[in-house]
């Protein structure tokens, strides 16, 4: 059986750009061939392309006009105006979360931490409504590359919502680690907040999808996200706090923890964290109270495989999981990582949507119910803490 033949870009020569790439290569369904890459940086790009034996193209118009499908990697701020320049020519675009976001108001002196947040909602849901409004006129498709939703613990927690007809009550997830890889991470005006939209958004989109998937089974239609009531803090940023070096803390004007409360249409609920002060690995997680089961989704770390190491030098050629801060002791090393984070399976699901139409699972729609969720969050920790009503899509 002859596979179409699907040819895609990357724009960024980041660790994004990187995963993605290394996740294309396990596409079993379609033949994915990767024409090139283009970042800003001339340096950059072409290392990356010569590492990976593709082109590296000079100019962005120029790798859309070579390609089906291009994947956004680069920072927050660009997103809008990359995936609005793929739409327009009716090519499919995979987009890096977070979908968009407020980037601040072009001044010098800007500082996210301190700018009415009602403002940055406005201008937030504004770039989601010009951005759903190209699609719809596109032959082409946002594609929002959230690997939570496709990872193997939440797709097997689908299943159990949907053959045993489950009501979700309260889910609780968090994302956490020591600190982003990106440098742009540290200001809003890259990244379009801290920790609550950086990470945050990961739990925050699984719990909506979850919801989304049971309200269409029971009802033909999807349970949204009502209100957010939530808190953030810069903890690395207090006077306070004392550096021992383990913890990123050069963050300009951003959150470095976050809590999201949630209230769905139909009452239900979802507590969200996410932070930058946990060390050890990653810390991706969800747990799920439903009316006839209980499920703990563990995706970083899980103990699929545990290991002890007395001497760190042992194993220092050896790749544990992301993000750990030693390799002594008892560690969980992960068989592979990408797999249990959602990557291939994302990237699989993707183009089989692309070449034969099947359906998308994390769509512009849910990516958009995320963000108005996201900076309603930041709204309410302005208020501290007071509910605040969400726009869903």
């Amino acid at each position: 059986m002859n596979k179409p033949t699907v040819l895609c870009g990357i724009i960024g020569s980041g660790f994004s750009a990187s995963f993605h790439f290394e996740s294309l290569k396990k596409v079993s369904s379609v033949d994915v061939r990767v024409v090139g890459v283009y970042s800003r940086t001339k340096e950059k790009r072409e290392t990356f392309a010569m590492k990976r034996g593709i082109s590296a193209f000079d100019s962005l118009n120029d790798l859309i006009d070579a390609c089906d499908v291009i994947h956004v990697c680069t920072p927050p701020s660009t997103h809008e105006s990359i995936a609005i320049a793929v739409l327009k020519k009716d090519k499919y675009v995979i987009v890096e979360k977070p979908l968009t976001g407020y980037f601040g108001n072009g001044t010098g002196g800007f500082r996210g931490d301190r700018f009415p947040k009602e403002i940055a909602l406005s201008h937030a849901l504004e770039s989601v409504q010009r951005m759903l409004e190209v699609e719809k006129i596109s032959r082409g498709r946002i594609l929002y590359a959230e690997n939570w939703v496709y990872a193997p613990a939440i797709q097997k927690e689908c299943e159990i919502i949907e053959k045993t007809d489950a009501q979700i009550l309260w889910m609780y997830g968090e994302e956490a680690h020591s600190g982003s890889h990106a440098s742009t991470y540290g200001f809003w005006k890259f990244s379009g907040g801290g920790v609550m939209i950086g990470k945050g958004c990961h739990p925050l989109t699984a719990a909506v999808y979850l919801k989304r998937l049971e309200g269409k089974m029971r009802n033909g239609f999807p349970i949204k996200p009502k209100t957010v009531s939530a808190r953030v803090h810069a903890l690395t940023r207090m006077e306070s706090f004392i550096d021992r070096g383990h913890i990123r803390n050069n963050y300009y004007d951003i959150d470095d923890f976050s809590m999201m409360h949630i209230q769905f249409e139909d009452g239900t609920i979802a507590d969200i964290f996410a932070s930058d002060i946990i060390l050890g690995g990653i810390h991706n997680w969800m747990e799920i109270a439903a009316n006839n089961h209980r499920t703990i989704c563990n995706i970083n770390p899980n103990n699929a495989m545990q290991s002890y190491n007395p001497v760190e030098n042992y194993f220092q050629d050896i790749y544990v999981v992301e993000k750990i801060g030693t390799k002594q002791g008892w560690s969980f090393p992960s068989p592979n990582e990408d797999w249990f984070t959602g990557y291939p399976q994302e990237m699989e699901a993707f183009y089989r949507t692309i070449a034969f139409g099947d359906p998308l699972e994390s769509d512009s729609s849910l990516a958009a119910d995320a963000i108005s969720t996201i900076y309603s969050a930041y709204v309410s920790s302005e208020k501290n803490g007071v509910a605040v009503p969400i726009q869903t899509y």
